[in-house]
């Protein structure tokens, strides 16, 4: 729980980015923990700051465009498009799915650029500027795979399993089975899974790193199973690593590589 008056104000801000269509007061004080004189005063500064706005209607607060304004200027500045965008659309175009990349901010892989393949049926993209769910997604194995199972357990106990109602029928749900995951994916030297993140879709995915170095971020491919099944998922391998490869490469280019977790690889 927070307990600043900092922590309390980021802790509304990331509470109410989930929410685009806005909470009411007591809503938001009782999730939060916070009580309600406080946190109607953290919203009015939020609100006079330009991040947060009463809707008229029934009065629910909500985030303004502010906040996003920001992530896109510093994602603009720092050169991922111009550095990265090529490489992911040319991996969309080749697989025909959705590329994404997720960088490693500290204990966090959060996803910050993605390119469509798929221009017919069935399309696959989910929201942008997400955190990445560790447990069960393909960009989480491929970063947790490149730590020791001690560091890796300690991110995936960090952020929960979550429930699983909310994800695949595959998806793990405890530590053996998620040791027992990233052993096949050291062995094959990138992640995939079936139906673990959403029911019907699948996914691989392969760090990007510097031979000997940290892992950076990750690149992922994504579709319904229908299309991506595991023959497919083999045969894009060398793709998918290419892509990899060239990915970090050009990270000293931008600044939005530069904040990897400390910790040590596994290999």
């Amino acid at each position: 729980m927070a307990t600043s008056t900092f922590e309390r104000s980021l802790s509304i801000l990331e509470y109410l980015s989930a929410q685009p269509e806005g909470q009411t007061l007591s809503r938001i004080a009782s999730d939060l923990v916070v009580p309600l004189s406080a946190c109607h005063r953290l919203l009015t500064e939020l609100a006079r700051c330009g991040y947060v706005y009463q809707r008229r209607e029934h009065g629910e607060y909500a985030v303004t465009t502010k906040l996003a304004a920001l992530g896109l200027c510093y994602l603009r500045g720092s050169g991922v498009v111009e550095i990265v965008q090529p490489i992911l659309d040319r991996l969309a175009k080749a697989s025909g799915e959705l590329v994404r990349l997720a960088v490693v901010d500290g204990d966090r892989l959060t996803f910050v650029a993605k390119a469509q393949g798929a221009q017919f049926g069935l399309r696959y993209d989910p929201d942008m500027g997400t955190d990445v769910r560790l447990s069960c997604s393909a960009g989480g194995h491929a970063w947790l795979m490149t730590l020791d199972d001690e560091r890796a357990l300690e991110l995936v106990i960090k952020q929960g399993f979550g429930d699983p109602q909310d994800y695949g029928p595959l998806a793990p749900t405890g530590w053996k089975a998620m040791v027992q995951i990233l052993q096949e994916d050291r062995i094959r030297g990138f992640s995939m899974i079936r139906e673990m993140y959403a029911p019907g879709m699948n996914a691989l995915a392969a760090p990007v790193r510097q031979p000997g170095e940290k892992a950076i971020g990750v690149i992922t491919i994504a579709g319904p199973a229908l299309r991506l099944g595991e023959p497919r998922m083999l045969a894009l391998q060398p793709q998918l690593l290419e892509a990899a490869a060239a990915l970090a490469q050009n990270s000293a280019a931008s600044p939005i590589f530069e904040r990897p977790a400390q910790e040590t690889d596994s290999t």
